[in-house]
């Protein structure tokens, strides 16, 4: 039968790199400082956000709300900024997909409760 892990207990592993830090004593530490990343993760979702639906107001149609031009920058952006600063490239691309996917939704939703506003000239 599978159970998980202890969480108070040594740990039963270890890396082969030796230029590896353990940054916890135990799995509980190590959950604790996810779960303190998480809600500052989610803050800052929020008012990521908060932007896309600010950026909507200035969008024509369903396209430019897509921006697939401005999705492939980002994308470029945050995976270069990946390697610079020791993150998982390869998970912080496919986060940033779903994030975008995610928010180009929303996006959608927002700009179609939207009304056109008469432009200036």
């Amino acid at each position: 039968m599978q159970k998980e892990p202890e969480t108070h207990g040594a740990p039963l592993r270890r890396f082969t790199d030796p230029a590896y830090v353990p940054l916890c004593a135990n799995l509980a530490e190590v959950r604790e400082n996810i779960d303190r990343l998480d809600r500052q993760i989610v803050t800052l979702l929020a008012e990521r956000g908060r932007y896309v639906k600010d950026a909507a107001r200035f969008k024509r149609d369903a396209f430019q709300v897509s921006a697939p031009q401005r999705q492939q920058e980002v994308i470029d952006k945050v995976k270069a900024l990946a390697e610079k600063e020791g993150a998982y490239p390869e998970v912080v691309e496919a986060a940033y997909r779903a994030l975008i996917a995610g928010f180009i939704a929303r996006e959608q939703q927002d700009h179609l409760g939207m009304v056109g506003v008469e432009v200036q000239p």
